[in-house]
């Protein structure tokens, strides 16, 4: 567990474009100890301040989960290709002893994954102002069907309203109980969530475009290629995002 902690901290991660383009997605997640809250929260400070002092200039974000059990945390950063992943960074490096010292002693467990976008079933461009984030997880039966139905939908959902809803990400590898895809939409604040819900849902929409039988078709097939979902909102923390 620690040495997953300091592969994230040494990856060259890159800030978010304003436009969604083809890369790949870090993602970590930290369940912290009971009770031990505030010292993760001053550890990851405390690494935040060393890194830039060593003059790093990787990119990240950190979020919480709002919803689900325990206190769960999350770091994400975007990187071109696998390549990337060579390149060293000795402002990492230099500061880790710090992630020893005040952060992985307050961990619970931790869990890394790689994702990459697929932009051609995506917006195409990128809100500045996010502050939340609602991701849903699928694991799925047929990547084959799966993947035919979300063409579809997102299709629809581009012609009517000028572009798809969300980012699409297909994770790279991971244990049996790891989702193999997600879909992210962003917001800029909870009252932003409330006027989003005011719009139809992506089957009401298609049920609207294409009629009664063609819709029950694809959600008979939804049920065929999908085994499982769920979701969670992630709130940004700016002050230890970098």
């Amino acid at each position: 567990m620690k040495q997953l902690f300091i592969i994230l901290l040494v990856l060259p991660l890159m800030a978010m474009s304003q436009t969604f383009e083809k890369g790949m997605l870090s993602m970590t997640e930290f369940t912290v100890k009971q009770g031990h809250t505030a010292q993760f929260m001053e550890g990851v400070k405390k690494w935040k301040e060393c890194y830039n002092e060593n003059e790093g200039t990787n990119s990240w974000n950190f979020w919480s989960r709002v919803q689900g059990e325990n206190n769960v945390y999350g770091v994400t950063g975007y990187m071109p290709n696998w390549a990337d992943m060579d390149k060293e960074d000795m402002a990492g490096k230099s500061c880790r002893m710090i992630a020893m010292t005040f952060i992985m002693p307050h961990v619970e467990k931790s869990h890394y994954a790689i994702s990459k976008t697929l932009p051609d079933w995506s917006k195409k461009t990128l809100s500045t102002d996010s502050k939340l984030v609602w991701v849903t997880y699928f694991k799925v039966n047929n990547r084959a069907l799966f993947s035919e139905i979300i063409k579809d939908v997102t299709g629809t959902l581009a012609t009517e309203e000028g572009e798809a809803r969300g980012y699409w990400y297909s994770f790279m590898g991971g244990g049996e109980d790891d989702p193999d895809y997600m879909v992210t939409d962003l917001f800029s604040s909870y009252a932003a969530i409330d006027e989003d819900d005011k719009k139809d849902g992506p089957f009401a929409l298609y049920k609207k475009v294409h009629g009664d039988k063609k819709a029950n078709q694809m959600m008979d097939n939804w049920r065929m290629a999908v085994g499982s979902s769920w979701s969670y909102i992630w709130e940004l923390n700016e002050e230890l995002s970098n």
